[in-house]
């Protein structure tokens, strides 16, 4: 297919490639290694003291305060079986703001006075860690030159042993805050997130007879797409390699246009790659459960069973890490950009979300009585609440350079937040509105929690793909997360304003209650009151239809198209409010996620710009140039010989080249533009002019891809990256 000699290469590389040795063992079954690495409850009922195991699992199950003189105990049961699995270091593992996994590894070994070397760890040692917090973002919450930073051990989210050939390690799951106590990590604020919205689910249980509710958690199952390029393409490619995202390209003949991908068979050398991935998850307790074909070629889907969101956040951080090892391993690269290849489908995070526990289960469950009923409509009327009042901060939840690329194509949801509720719950909630809700027609009408409600089938309606916030039978799906965020942002964010609503509706209701009213009318009121007044987030139509956005404005729905139109969401009053009230981020801890998020957009795209300029001048203008030589010699030799020569072929690749120095020459003045006077000022401008100018750039040397000799191209192209695998 190709003549350039790079390129070549590569292809024969991706020809010969000989697969790893089988993923499971013959005698192995996946049921006998899942969570075999993992410090389990199994595990820790063996080995820990009565009293210390039930103290850890109160912690765990029931959200009680974690009893400080267990430390020791639990330090020394985990060490033991830390060692027995070949660990020779233990970690704390943690994830700051930058979005990926932080770790230090410190050795079990410590010197004698003999000469000798014991392996200790103590409880202290478990419960609290001091790396170096200096160079990680902080948006202003200390000064660079200060480098405290605390790890605090995580008891809810079980310790592993991470596997290598050359030696394993305990990895303990933290938090990581400040000396002041203001975190700087993501997990943090997820857990003050979970603790506030169960305290109000908690009441909303109560006022319907749960008399002692078990402590209530948010759930996450997170769908995970991915691309996958053979690791030779991948290293010739610059923008890839530096940027995660192709920064050229042209469309190839073939695309996703057919839709043969979605849910095909699944190529051998992928599927090895699926199983041993799997088997590596199973180890550490990660609960892959589906695999499939995406909907573009190259991409795929993975997605594990629901889990308690602060563990669910931990296992897809860890899951994306062994993607990446094992893909090497596999001699790919796994890409978990939003958008690595222009034109074709890009890749999400759909997070599922649901609240419960192990009395009630999901309570976004329909029932079959009255009761229950009423119990489900009153969670989801607080959904529809929760995303009305804030959409804009869900919006930022989810705000990036690289998610900016995905949200508002016919790919992925809109940037305008709606709710998708099925068919026959929106009726339901319609007919709310009105005062009263019937079943199915001929039945007759009912008040909520008096009447017999219609039993609601578990999948009450088709599914929108367009939705950004969808009800699917039994949770709420939020579709706009990106491939490479974590979970814990968006699930901090849900868990916050659903605290709100349900405080709010919780506080009705008990007042109502007080006051000596008819529960099952109050509420029949506060549903009435809630639809009335928020039932403009609900969209069941095409988010993509060019009508949507005109009707969004109508109802009062905001369209943030980009990062930048998002972020100021997080320091508005009402939001800075918000988060302090339910004690999930404080004024200080608010502006650093917004000053971050300027910073992220900022670097992110001024990598991308610098790629740009260094690519287009230095491998795509020199082959394009290459080939005009050639043309313009053809031209002179044969008008020498006295033959008429053709110009057209010089003339279409002259005007390209052209288009292309004018791009990279204001693409690099747009780079040396000084905007270094506030952060906000730097994201615009990367906005306004260097996305602009990498385009111009871009759409100049696509068009020369289009027309210079195969044999002088210096880049693989989507024709190769995507379908040789």
């Amino acid at each position: 297919m190709s003549g350039n000699r790079v390129r070549l290469q590569a292809i024969r590389d991706v020809e010969a490639y000989v697969p790893p040795s089988a993923s499971f063992e013959e005698s192995e079954a996946p049921g006998q290694i899942f969570g075999e690495n993992v410090f389990n409850k199994v595990v820790m009922q063996k080995r820990l003291p009565k009293s210390v195991y039930k103290s850890v699992i109160a912690t765990i199950d029931h959200g009680a305060k974690l009893d400080p003189l267990v430390g020791d105990a639990v330090a020394s049961a985990m060490k033991d079986w830390a060692l027995e699995k070949g660990a020779t270091h233990y970690a704390h593992v943690f994830y700051p703001l930058t979005g990926l996994t932080a770790e230090k590894h410190d050795s079990f070994l410590e010197p004698v006075s003999d000469g000798s070397a014991l392996a200790e760890f103590a409880g202290k040692t478990l419960t609290q860690g001091e790396p170096d917090a200096s160079s990680f973002p902080n948006g202003g919450l200390r000064n660079t030159f200060e480098a405290r930073g605390y790890t605090a051990w995580d008891p809810t989210s079980p310790a592993y042993v991470l596997e290598n050939p050359n030696g394993n390690t305990l990895c303990i799951p933290t938090v990581f805050v400040s000396m002041t106590g203001e975190a700087l990590d993501h997990k943090t604020p997820l857990l003050r997130s979970q603790q506030a919205m169960g305290e109000h689910a908690e009441r909303i249980l109560k006022l319907f007879g749960h008399t002692n509710p078990e402590h209530v958690v948010s759930f996450c199952g997170p769908e995970q797409e991915y691309f996958l390029v053979d690791r030779h393409f991948f290293l010739a490619r610059p923008d890839l390699l530096n940027a995660g995202r192709t920064l050229f390209g042209a469309k190839p003949p073939k695309g996703q246009e057919f839709d043969d991908h979605y849910f095909g068979a699944i190529p051998e050398r992928v599927l090895g790659f699926m199983m041993d991935t799997e088997r590596e998850l199973f180890k550490l307790g990660i609960p892959a459960k589906t695999r499939h074909n995406e909907v573009a070629p190259g991409q795929f889907e993975i997605a594990p069973m629901f889990e308690k969101a602060n563990l669910a956040a931990d296992h897809q951080q860890l899951l994306m890490t062994t993607f990446k090892t094992i893909a090497k391993k596999h001699g790919m690269e796994c890409l978990f950009h939003e958008k690595p290849f222009a034109g074709v489908n890009g890749s999400g995070k759909h997070v599922n979300f649901s609240l419960g526990n192990s009395e009630v289960g999901s309570v976004f469950v329909p029932g079959d009585t009255p009761h229950e009923n009423a119990q489900f409509l009153v969670f989801c009327a607080a959904v529809i609440r929760a995303v009305h009042l804030y959409a804009g901060l869900l919006r930022a939840s989810v705000a990036s350079a690289t998610n900016d690329h995905r949200l508002g194509a016919n790919e992925a949801p809109p940037a305008i937040i709606s709710i998708f509720l099925g068919d026959q719950l929106q009726d339901v909630f319609g007919q709310i509105a009105k005062g009263a809700a019937t079943s199915s027609k001929g039945k007759g009408t009912m008040i909520i929690g008096v009447d017999t409600l219609p039993i609601l089938p578990t999948d009450p309606g088709d599914r929108n793909r367009t939705s950004p916030f969808a009800f699917t039978g039994n949770r709420f799906e939020f579709r706009a997360p990106g491939s490479m965020q974590s979970v814990a942002g968006p699930m901090t964010t849900i868990n916050t304003i659903m605290a709100d609503s349900l405080d709010y509706m919780a506080t009705i209701l008990e007042k109502a209650v007080a006051d000596g009213e008819d529960f099952d009318k109050a509420v029949q009121l506060l549903l009435t009151e809630i639809i009335t007044e928020h039932g403009a987030v609900v969209f069941n139509g095409d988010g993509y239809s060019d009508s949507w956005p005109i009707e969004a404005e109508k109802r009062g729905l905001a369209n943030l198209k980009t990062t930048l139109d998002a972020l100021p969401e997080l320091i508005t009053e009402p939001a800075m409010a918000l988060f302090e009230k339910y004690k999930v981020f404080n004024h200080r801890e608010m502006h650093s996620r917004y000053e971050i998020g300027l910073e992220q957009y900022t670097l992110t795209i001024g990598v991308e710009a610098r790629i740009t300029l260094e690519v287009g001048a230095t491998s795509v203008l020199p082959a394009a140039v290459r080939y005009q030589t050639e043309l313009a010699a053809n031209v002179a030799a044969l008008k020498a010989a006295g033959v008429e020569a053709d110009t057209d072929a010089l003339l279409a690749v002259s005007g390209p080249i052209a288009d292309l120095k004018t791009g990279l020459a204001a693409l690099k003045a747009a780079l040396a533009e000084d905007v270094a006077h506030s952060a906000l000022a730097e994201a615009e401008h990367a906005r306004e002019a260097l996305l602009p100018a990498m385009l111009a750039v871009r759409g100049a040397a696509d068009k020369l891809e289009e027309l210079v000799a195969d044999d002088l191209w210096p880049l693989p192209t989507y024709q190769e990256m995507l379908f040789m695998l």
